[in-house]
């Protein structure tokens, strides 16, 4: 019989008590352990500095330092710990560029308490918590046209982009990557390239692996910053796909 997984181990972090508590009280009545909370940005890096928590919750507006420069720090000191952002749908502006730092992915502040619990499960195994559509509508909202070179931000800053030698793919790879871009999931990919599902997750392996990308999420932006997808284009525009024999 297979041992069942470990709890994960999640820091949340808003600068609402009211957010917090919910939240860790949603998580631990399902088994998820928190294990630290933090009201602003510069208490969530500290907390996931020191406590190491497998996921970090992180809210986008928050004072002292705001969850986006969190998000980034706490990637880069603590790669292995995997973020998501709690955010508003058509307010924050900054969750492409939460993406394209590293985040594993959004959830909206009303979502539902077995949302909450299976994003954070989800995002611990690996994978990204958005759906490829979801993660596609983000980035063709909020891309520049010219993000090739840098991403527009909040109030004029910008973000730089991510920047990829795509020659490291074979053609087929570079083929499931548009297509992630545009939106597919592994099953789309297997129905579309006539592969079976394990086959696509392979090549999604090897393109993470050769590209240096999280998850599925970065995917996604690298596509578009790299243009291999174009913001307002949709997987069923055959033309802009390159196809592997």
């Amino acid at each position: 019989m297979t041992p069942p997984e470990p709890a994960p181990r999640v820091v949340i972090a808003d600068d609402q008590e009211l957010v917090r508590t919910g939240f860790r009280l949603i998580l631990t009545v399902r088994g998820v352990d928190v294990v630290g909370e933090a009201s602003d940005g510069v208490e969530a890096v500290a907390a996931v500095r020191e406590l190491r928590p497998d996921v970090a919750l992180l809210d986008i507006r928050m004072p002292q330092m705001d969850g986006l420069e969190a998000a980034r720090r706490i990637i880069a000191q603590s790669p292995d710990c995997r973020v998501i952002m709690l955010t508003t749908f058509d307010l924050d502006h900054y969750v492409y560029a939460a993406l394209a730092a590293g985040a594993s992915g959004f959830l909206l502040k009303d979502v539902t308490p077995e949302h909450l619990v299976a994003a954070v499960r989800l995002v611990n195994t690996g994978d990204a918590l958005l759906s490829p559509s979801i993660t596609r509508r983000l980035v063709e909202r909020f891309a520049a046209p010219d993000s090739g070179s840098v991403t527009q931000g909040v109030r004029g800053a910008t973000v730089p982009a991510t920047h990829r030698d795509l020659v490291a793919l074979t053609p087929r790879e570079l083929e499931v990557l548009t297509l992630m871009g545009h939106g597919l999931s592994n099953a789309e990919l297997a129905r579309e390239l006539t592969l079976s599902e394990a086959t696509v997750k392979t090549h999604v392996t090897r393109i993470f692996t050769k590209l240096s990308l999280r998850d599925r999420a970065q995917a996604v932006v690298l596509a578009y910053e790299t243009g291999l997808v174009a913001p307002g284009s949709s997987a069923d525009r055959r033309d802009r796909l390159p196809h592997a024999p």
